[in-house]
């Protein structure tokens, strides 16, 4: 075994042994990447019928995650429970300011919390990774108040090593493009609407028939339109022909402007300059 693999076998035994302290778990499941190798996880080491899997219908996530969502909790064969959360109905996440994230996963988490207490007393769990600390994710601080645990993120695991133990295990997320909630479309301080949000929705469907494999993101600067795609897929999107294609589809959206952001796709890329301790 080389050393990489090494130091994933260890990374992976401590994550098993982290999972191992509990009795009974629910996870707060997007059906995404980091979620779906924990729910995996915990059936490996704790069994399929000690392990809830907890998925919030929000208009903050897209109608294809939640479609995943059913198919991965069925394909493991754990219990799987979709709640409707009306995340705009929380003032301070409709009002998108910096720490919305913060505001959205206290409530959400709060309203899983409590079916994991009727579940036995189950620990409620989340799929963050050890390379989300890197970027701002104030929703990190609400799940350590309510002592929400991440087993990823506290065996040390990366996205990377992740989407390489998925592709061990055999599920089909492994190389799935990186998701985030809809709200991240748009700037701090742009108030959030069910309009905007299924726009973005229906763009980022209509992107994804060109780029059906790539992150692809749509930046919601209304009535301006910024598509983000990974830099060396630009040139395929700037050939006349697609060019035209997306930009007047994205105009029967409703935008004005289809802009093409040169420095490509980034993960949380409305979080430049934003400061990790704001508080508002």
């Amino acid at each position: 075994m080389d050393s990489a693999g090494g130091v994933l076998a260890t990374k992976r035994g401590l994550l098993c042994e982290i999972l191992a302290t509990f009795e009974r778990v629910a996870i707060a499941f997007s059906g995404g990447v980091d979620s779906s190798y924990l729910l995996s996880a915990c059936v490996d080491a704790l069994g399929a019928a000690q392990v809830l899997a907890l998925t919030a219908d929000s208009p903050l996530v897209p109608r294809a995650e939640l479609r995943t969502a059913r198919q991965i909790a069925e394909s493991v064969g754990v219990c799987h429970r979709v709640l409707p959360l009306d995340d705009l109905a929380v003032p301070e996440v409709a009002a998108n300011p910096p720490r919305r994230c913060y505001y959205c996963k206290r409530a959400r988490f709060q309203a899983l919390l409590a079916i994991a207490s009727e579940a036995q007393g189950s620990q409620l769990l989340h799929g963050e990774n050890a390379d989300d600390q890197l970027d701002y994710r104030p929703g990190s601080a609400a799940a350590a108040e309510l002592r929400v645990r991440a087993p990823l993120s506290e065996a040390g695991l990366t996205k990377i090593e992740i989407r390489e133990l998925s592709r061990q295990r055999g599920l089909p997320t492994w190389d799935y493009p990186a998701a985030a909630c809809l709200a991240s479309r748009f700037p701090y301080n742009t108030p959030l609407t069910r309009e905007g949000l299924a726009r973005v929705e229906r763009a980022e469907e209509l992107l994804r028939r060109v780029l059906p494999n790539g992150p692809v993101r749509l930046r919601d600067h209304y009535p301006v339109a910024r598509v983000e795609v990974p830099p060396e897929e630009i040139e395929r999107l700037a050939v006349p022909e697609c060019r035209a294609e997306i930009a007047r589809e994205l105009r029967a959206l409703g935008y004005h402007y289809v802009a093409l952001d040169l420095d490509g796709y980034r993960m949380g890329s409305l979080n430049d300059g934003i400061e990790t301790r704001i508080t508002d």
